[in-house]
């Protein structure tokens, strides 16, 4: 392999995000930077299918009845108000965090296997504890290989208050990585609605106990759909924190063509005037990169599109999923770049967890091995 500063290796992918200044900088400019440092444009997506994980992080995972936070009616034991401010640690049997990157020591005979009774809640602290585990071998094995994380927000809160506990978790391990952190949630709403979805996903919540602190991501995926009044609180509370918004544009999947492509009665398509919204609403938000702090999800199934996309948004950053399992290719993307290497993010997800179902080997080892070479091919069409 290429020594650091070489043109095939990344010179510092190490390197973390910004932290305390970020506020002080736009999004688009702490992009382009940390772009530059680690060499790459891919987005390593987290989608976890709990009944689909890898096997060793069941194995880690899947015997804990810990989780990062309890939920408000957790009790250890004993009379109902005690308990309530217990030790989030307390173990049942082991800690996800131990052996990850090593060895898990040893597992409680039958520790991954249904639980008896099938108790609802012992199920979903231990799928999410799983997923959590899951999620860290991930990005232990292609983290190095990317410049963020995006999390699919779904597949976290369908295990309730331990998954939106476990998103938290992976969360941080993605920062303690050097990732950016996109939340991959599509959230849009009236104003009322946008407010506390900002507050969740990038500030800070004021309550008569005291404040609680949202999950502080680096950017959100929005829903255009209620307009710019409902994406608005959105962009303010991911300003005040040095984020951005991804909006969708032109997204991957095959019914995209059912109203994305549909042409209006005052020209271009729905995608083309969605494009146009983003170019306007993130025109306050352009750094010294030339890119803004509002991007777009435009597919990379949608290549033919991508020309004229980039051209009515050009200080954009293109959130570019859809490489692999649902048939985008690299190649076909080199017009996200005409901004420069921060214009375009390839997301790959299941391509990366499953590689190893089509190389061979180890899941570490495949997800590790896929990823450089898609790191190295985005890098090459986007110079």
């Amino acid at each position: 392999m290429a020594a650091p500063g070489d043109a095939g290796e990344p010179a510092s992918r190490s390197e973390r995000p910004a932290s305390d200044s970020a506020a002080s900088q736009g999004f688009g400019d702490r992009l382009a930077r940390l772009v530059e440092q680690r060499q790459s444009q891919l987005v390593l997506g987290l989608d976890p299918d709990p009944a689909r994980l890898w096997p060793r992080a069941v194995e880690v995972g899947g015997g804990v009845g810990r989780m990062p936070t309890p939920p408000p009616t957790a009790f250890v034991a004993g009379d109902p108000t005690e308990g309530v401010a217990a030790d989030p640690t307390a173990f049942v049997a082991g800690d996800p965090a131990e052996g990850v990157a090593g060895d898990a020591g040893p597992i409680a005979d039958g520790a991954a296997g249904p639980i008896a009774g099938g108790d609802a809640d012992a199920v979903a602290v231990r799928a999410a504890a799983a997923v959590a585990a899951h999620c860290r071998l991930v990005i232990a094995a292609a983290g190095a290989e990317c410049v963020a994380a995006k999390f699919q927000v779904a597949c976290f809160e369908r295990l309730g208050a331990p998954g939106w506990a476990a998103l938290g978790e992976a969360i941080a391990h993605a920062r303690d990585a050097g990732l950016l952190v996109i939340a991959d949630a599509k959230r849009g709403d009236i104003d009322v609605s946008a407010e506390a979805y900002a507050q969740a996903f990038f500030g800070i919540t004021t309550t008569p106990f005291g404040e609680l602190r949202g999950l502080g991501v680096d950017a959100l995926t929005a829903n255009p759909l209620l307009g710019v009044d409902a994406l608005q609180p959105l962009l303010s509370g991911a300003r005040r924190s040095g984020g951005g918004l991804f909006v969708l544009v032109r997204t991957s999947n095959p019914g995209a063509v059912d109203l994305q492509e549909m042409e209006l009665a005052i020209g271009g398509s729905v995608s083309e005037r969605l494009a146009v919204l983003v170019d306007r609403l993130g025109a306050a938000g352009v750094g010294e990169s030339g890119l803004s702090d509002v991007g777009a999800v435009v597919g990379a199934t949608a290549a033919d599109r991508l020309e004229r996309l980039r051209a009515l948004m050009p200080h954009a950053v293109l959130l570019l999923p859809g490489v692999g399992a649902q048939g985008g290719r690299i190649e076909r993307l080199a017009a996200a770049y005409a901004p420069g290497r921060g214009g375009g993010l390839v997301s790959a997800s299941r391509s990366l967890v499953f590689a190893y179902q089509r190389l061979g080997g180890e899941p570490a080892d495949a997800a590790r091995r896929e990823a450089a070479r898609l790191r190295a091919l985005t890098w090459e069409i986007s110079a």
